[in-house]
């Protein structure tokens, strides 16, 4: 399975915004310039993540970007889902039906083919990890980035308002 890099960006986002949450919302300027992107990039990775719940957004000067809910209560597949759509990762057509291999069949085709069944095993293992695990979770296996990243942030604010 391969997805994109919007959700890692995402992911970050999420874990950076967790750690700046006591703050005031997180002007996309500011967030774009964290993780150097280019702010329409970083903008459209960030409003599928707000149309789901997870990340709120307010304009004009006060406004910006910041969690909608508690780090807790975000898990890891909501993000990703909300990214990547929430298609499942193997889609079995049967091509065991076609061609040749499907003359003669037997009572065989009654039943899911073997293939589809540990597909569909092991994505549901996948997303299971992944509802099991939430943005908190992420936040504290990194606990020096939370002062680092406020830290930076604060010089941040202060070099802006010089």
């Amino acid at each position: 399975m391969r997805m994109g890099e919007g959700v890692e960006w995402g992911l970050h986002c999420c874990v950076t915004l967790g750690w700046l949450q006591d703050r005031a919302p997180v002007p996309i300027r500011r967030l774009a310039a964290w993780f150097d992107l280019p702010q329409e990039y970083l903008k459209k990775r960030l409003q599928p993540l707000a149309r789901a719940g997870i990340l709120g957004s307010g304009p004009g000067v006060r406004g910006g970007w910041s969690l909608a809910r508690a780090p807790e209560d975000i898990s890891v597949i909501e993000v990703v889902t909300a990214l990547e759509g929430p298609l499942e990762a193997f889609r079995c057509t049967e091509i065991r039906r076609r061609g040749e291999g499907a003359r003669d069949a037997g009572p065989e085709f009654d039943h899911l083919c073997g293939i589809s069944t540990v597909m569909r095993r092991a994505e549901l293992a996948w997303r299971r990890e992944l509802a099991g695990q939430t943005i908190a979770d992420l936040m504290a296996k990194a606990p020096d980035g939370a002062a680092r990243t406020r830290r930076n942030y604060e010089r941040i604010i202060a070099s802006a308002t010089d």
